[in-house]
């Protein structure tokens, strides 16, 4: 979903340390929101060894569970929709998942100013897959459009571009006049891009779906994405085949500029929401590839799979984390007593260990490991020791909140997930500690994925699931969101006292005074307001056939399907 650092020698110590650790911290929003244990080869990055003969059928077929909500690259917010729109479309940027820095895309070049504030950017010469000349009006407009405060529908990421100058008062409609913001199309091939602050990670975000390129057919059509003939795309691939509910197809696009790097003829992505047979198609030589993140493998398999396939079989450690929000706009939830009680009165080791079954780590904060601070990880610098889990306190604090809003007795509430054979499971053990521990009953729903996003983003909901993974390497992708009406604050939160702390981070550069304030921020965030409930940092688990190299993950899980190809097998 993309990410990177300006000090490179310190963000290269970081992702080493994340592969060592086996469970370093996506959105894994779907499947679940980003050093393999296995020998998958998935590092390859193309048929380099001279005994390797490629298959003569270059077709990827793989498995989403579930299907993405938007083709639309300035309203997409989850995981499937990053990994189709990734082999869909190229940003001025791509992230490197070896190095995790941001190498060139479109742009071939740049020039950044010595105050770290103006980027100026060189355009290759690459094409739309019909045949029109990319070009920096293309990017634009999608900017622009990102940033529109009438749109019909707001971005949701809409803030992954206030580091641009006046990007936020524009969008706020604080001005007017777009020619203020720091976007501007110097010629077709040079654009100039002046942010607010210094931002070190600025190049990793440009890689990010919500800074894609549009092209001029979108304009006047408000229903461009819904329709695989009218999505004009410059990435490796196009979408080609569309049944909703069932398929998804990409193939090669020849007018992708960096073509030969390109082996796959075809993805086919199937839509199935099942973890038991995407398992078995899997075993059956229907898939190449299965489990995270765009799909999943039973809990209960892992371990079983793990001994099975040993050499197939790949977990690694990435910057994501599951959790549980609360509605706090809604009584009882909006009583943070109440919230503090059912956080504290999860085992969160007893239910990796015998529910979710995938080496995570337990969680007590928001932000992972693997994520860079001012001098190594970030989170070995500010511990996750927010709350404790304390069920003699839980049931002191629950007795309080509930005194306080004149009741006895919590009544039943709702626990909404996405389908998933894993949030089913998830959400019945957390239920059942909570029964157990507390004597509070909740009743599971199950939500189909665009009907649960949609619910969440209306507040339409008392507790959900949830998870987030890394859109780049700073603590702030996981911080920022949480400001008051952030597009993806789906909680109702809103604290001045932590939307100052964001922006004192944003405006400075020193890296030891953005991680305290992160760290202020993280805090109140979770041992003051308890807006969420984290349960565990994520590990991505999956299967890959041996003959399928090139697939890569990045640090935060996102997956690049598009330098991958297939070996004679």
């Amino acid at each position: 979903m993309k990410k990177s650092k300006s000090l490179l020698l310190m963000l290269a110590l970081v992702l080493v340390i994340g592969t060592v650790l086996a469970g370093c911290g996506g959105n894994n929003a779907n499947s679940g929101n980003k050093g393999n244990a296995g020998n998958t080869g998935n590092t390859a990055t193309g048929n380099a060894a001279t005994d390797e003969k490629l298959a003569a059928d270059q077709t990827l077929r793989i498995n989403l569970s579930a299907e993405p909500p938007t083709f639309d690259p300035g309203l997409a917010q989850d995981s499937q929709a990053n990994t189709v729109l990734k082999t869909m479309y190229e940003g001025l940027t791509r992230m490197n998942a070896e190095t995790g820095q941001a190498e060139p895309g479109v742009a071939e070049s740049w020039d950044v100013s010595a105050d770290g504030l103006v980027y100026t950017f060189k355009l290759r010469d690459s094409q739309w897959s019909n045949g029109d000349p990319v070009t920096t009006e293309d990017f634009v407009r999608a900017w622009k459009r990102v940033l529109d405060p009438a749109a019909a529908s707001a971005a949701p990421y809409a803030g992954q571009l206030y580091y641009i100058k006046n990007a936020k008062k524009y969008f706020k409609k604080e001005i007017t006049d777009f020619s203020q913001v720091g976007i501007k199309a110097v010629d077709e091939k040079t654009l100039e891009v002046t942010l607010e602050a210094p931002t070190p990670y600025f190049l990793g975000l440009l890689s990010f779906y919500t800074y894609y390129p549009t092209h001029k057919s979108t304009e006047g059509n408000a229903k461009w994405a819904t329709n695989k003939d009218t999505m004009i795309v410059n990435g490796a691939f196009t979408l080609t085949e569309w049944t909703t509910g069932q398929t998804l197809v990409v193939s090669k696009n020849d007018k992708y500029w960096d073509k030969d790097a390109i082996k796959l003829s075809k993805i086919d992505f199937s839509l199935v929401n099942s973890g038991a047979t995407e398992l078995l198609s899997y075993k059956n030589g229907e898939y190449d590839r299965a489990g995270g993140p765009t799909g999943e493998i039973p809990s209960e398999q892992i371990p079983i799979v793990q001994k099975e396939l040993p050499n197939e079989f790949s977990r690694k450690g990435i910057a994501s984390v599951y959790y549980y929000e609360f509605n706090i706009t809604e009584k009882p939830f909006s009583n943070v007593k109440i919230r503090k009680a059912l956080a504290m009165a999860i085992n969160r080791q007893a239910f990796i260990d015998n529910v979710v079954q995938g080496g995570q780590f337990p969680a007590f904060g928001y932000v992972p490991p693997g994520i860079a601070g001012a001098d190594g990880e970030y989170r070995t610098a500010v511990k996750d020791n927010y709350f404790t889990e304390d069920l003699e306190q839980a049931k002191k604090l629950l007795a309080e909140g509930l005194k306080e809003e004149g009741l006895t007795k919590l009544p039943t509430f709702s626990l909404i997930y996405n389908t998933s054979e894993g949030h089913k499971k998830n959400a019945l053990a957390i239920a059942d500690m909570w029964k157990n521990n507390l004597g509070i009953d909740v009743q599971t729903v199950n939500q189909e994925w665009g009907v649960f996003i949609e619910n969440r983003q209306n507040l339409n909901y008392q507790v959900a699931r949830a998870g987030w993974t890394a859109d780049y390497n700073d603590p702030m992708t996981f911080l920022d969101m949480w400001v008051t009406g952030g597009g993806n604050n789906d909680t109702g939160y809103a604290n001045p006292e932590y939307d100052k702390l964001i922006e004192e981070a944003k405006a400075t550069s020193d890296l030891k005074v953005r991680q305290d304030k992160f760290a202020a921020a993280e805090k109140l965030l979770i041992e003051q307001d308890m807006v969420l409930i984290p349960l565990y940092y994520y590990t991505n688990n999956s299967l890959t056939k041996e003959y399928l190299k090139g697939v890569t993950l990045d640090f935060s899980g996102a997956i690049d399907l598009t330098r991958g190809y297939l070996l004679e097998h």
